[in-house]
Formats: structure tokens, C-alpha cells, sequence
């Protein structure tokens, strides 16, 4: 019990020290906003390269995420851990993923905001990736899934920073979560793994981009 206790502290704990990160990145953004208009010149120079980049990646609709090679393998823990390779480049089109939900690969350039956000439509695959590279976890669930679980798993993840919600329709089980990397299936909102997964890697030790924002981001 006072493992528990102890555990759940120093949860809480962490997640106040990643808030206390996240505004302060706020305002370092806000201030750097501001000078960004001193060099206005510059950014339009940079935004026409941009634009000739996404030109000749949008050359095809949908792109294949040849770049990430590897496959599963499930832990004694339930977990499934990808063994290979999983890119991170950005990309400004869709992409066709080996496992739904992705657990990484090529994003978009543009992160969905995953500060405790709840989405109740599908979101874009390639957006919610980013998120995972920030180090979020994304709670999944498609129609199979019970209302109560969903609403009591969407209660906990707005309590929790570094988190999404959205169903995904097309997913093998009814409730997923899922980290860069790392993916798992649980049984219900009051399974034991849902809190131990959201320990372990919410901003954890898999994240390739620990404590970048999840603000300011895409938001639907």
C-alpha cells in the first residue's frame, strides 16, 4: 500500500514538474514570436523553400512508410515493443502506416495537441505520431468499446498531461494505447495496465523528443 502511495506521488510530482516545463516553454515561445518579426524577411525566404518542399513531397497522396522496417515482439508484460527501425522524418501528405495505431514512423510537421485533449472524431494519424514523438501516450478505442470505458478513460487522460484521446475505427481491440514504440491492449478504463502504462511512458524513457511541447499544436 505504501508502494502505492509512494508510486502515485511521485507520478503527480512529475506530471506538475512537466506543466511547469510546458508554460514556461510557453512564454519562451511568446518571446520568441515577438523577435521572429524583427527577421520577417528571413522567414519569407524560408517559407518559400518550405513551400517547394511540400510541392515535391505532395508529388503522391498517400506515402508508404518504407523507412520504418521491423515488427513486434510482446513482453511478459503484455506489451508490444516494435524491434526495428521507425523513422521521423516530416511529411505534408498521408501515410500508410504497417500497424493502426501507428506506433511512430513519418509525421506531419505539425503535432496534435495531447495536454490531457480529448478528441471524440478521428484525428490524422500522421499528426497524432508527432504527438508520440513528444513523448505522449494516445488512448485509442473504436466501436466495440463499452461508453462507460470510454468516458471514464477520457476523465483520466484530461487529468493528464502528455496524453490524447480519438477513436480510431479500424483498430484490431476495442481499447489501445499506445507510445512511440510501445502498444498494448487493455480490457477496460479500471485495468491495472491502463495506470501502469501512463507511468511508464508518459514522457518516458522512449520518447525521442522528451519534453517538447504538446501545446500549441493542431487541435482538431
Amino acid at each position: 500500500m505504501g508502494t502505492a502511495k509512494k508510486s502515485s506521488a511521485a507520478r503527480k510530482a512529475r506530471i506538475a514538474e512537466m506543466r511547469r516545463a510546458e508554460q514556461a516553454r510557453e512564454r519562451r515561445n511568446r518571446i520568441l514570436t515577438i523577435g521572429a518579426s524583427v527577421v520577417i524577411v528571413t522567414g519569407l525566404v524560408v517559407g518559400g523553400v518550405v513551400l517547394v518542399q511540400s510541392q515535391s513531397d505532395d508529388s503522391g497522396s498517400v506515402a508508404s512508410d518504407s523507412k520504418s522496417t521491423g515488427s513486434f515482439v510482446t513482453g511478459k508484460d503484455g506489451v508490444k515493443t516494435w524491434k526495428g527501425t521507425l523513422s521521423r522524418n516530416h511529411v505534408t501528405k498521408a501515410v500508410k502506416y504497417p500497424v493502426q495505431p501507428p506506433v511512430g514512423g513519418d509525421h506531419n510537421p505539425v503535432w496534435m495537441n495531447c495536454n490531457g485533449d480529448v478528441y471524440t472524431e478521428q484525428i490524422n494519424t500522421t499528426n497524432a505520431v508527432h504527438s508520440l514523438e513528444h513523448g505522449a501516450v494516445w488512448v485509442t478505442y473504436n466501436s466495440e468499446a463499452k461508453k462507460a470505458d470510454v468516458d471514464a478513460l477520457a476523465a483520466k487522460v484530461r487529468k493528464t498531461p502528455y496524453t490524447l484521446m480519438s477513436p480510431v475505427d479500424d483498430q484490431q481491440d476495442p481499447i489501445m494505447l499506445t507510445a512511440w514504440g510501445h502498444q498494448r491492449t487493455v480490457t477496460g478504463a479500471d485495468d491495472p495496465n491502463v495506470d501502469a502504462f501512463l507511468e511508464k511512458y508518459v514522457q518516458g524513457q522512449q520518447t525521442p523528443e522528451p519534453g517538447a511541447a504538446c501545446t500549441n499544436g493542431l487541435s482538431k
